[in-house]
């Protein structure tokens, strides 16, 4: 990356990722991902996300999140990274969400995610989720380290949210 003059700023990084959510409608995996505070339960090597302020799901609650790996960690790094993140906006009609890091050790800064549960065009019982993201460049990453670091991360987490709701799906079926 060329370093840029002073009174010149860098062009802002932008990226997209998406998963699809298979034998499981958007209306049941929104609930999942609308709950702010809960994002450990899905989001790989995120062992913590606990409120700091608000209540989940309404606009200016905050979250601590940490414990999660980068691409970029150094084999042995034995700090924690974290990040404080704030639920700017929420639209559960369109089952989208918007937040932003306001603080943290990753170097993310001017980061801003829209998160969207969209239902699949071709079947009634499939859904995908999208997260786009931007962010000022960040010291000692590429583009390319923080699209592995969301899409495989959002990979991950599809798939944990699709086997939770087979297992629930499964077991209430057998109840009956």
């Amino acid at each position: 990356m060329e370093p840029y003059e002073e009174g010149h700023q860098a062009e802002k990084w932008k990226g997209k990722a998406t998963t699809e959510v298979n034998g499981s409608k958007a209306e049941q995996v929104w609930p999942l991902l609308e709950d702010f505070f809960g994002l450990d339960k899905w989001f790989p090597t995120l062992s913590t996300c606990l409120p700091l302020q608000g209540i989940s799901g309404q606009p200016g609650c905050v979250r601590f999140c940490a414990g999660f790996k980068t691409p970029v960690d150094e084999h042995g790094k034995q700090t924690i990274n974290w990040t404080k993140q704030k639920l700017l906006s929420i639209d559960p009609s369109n089952m989208t969400f918007i937040y932003s890091i306001i603080d943290g050790n990753v170097g993310f800064h001017s980061y801003v995610s829209t998160v969207k549960v969209l239902p699949k065009e071709d079947t009634s019982d499939s859904c995908k989720i999208e997260w786009l993201y931007e962010v000022e460049p960040v010291e000692g990453w590429k583009l390319e380290d923080l699209d592995f670091f969301i899409g495989s991360g959002l990979q991950v987490m599809g798939q944990r949210i699709q086997v939770a709701l087979k297992v629930m799906d499964e077991a209430l079926k057998a109840s009956n």
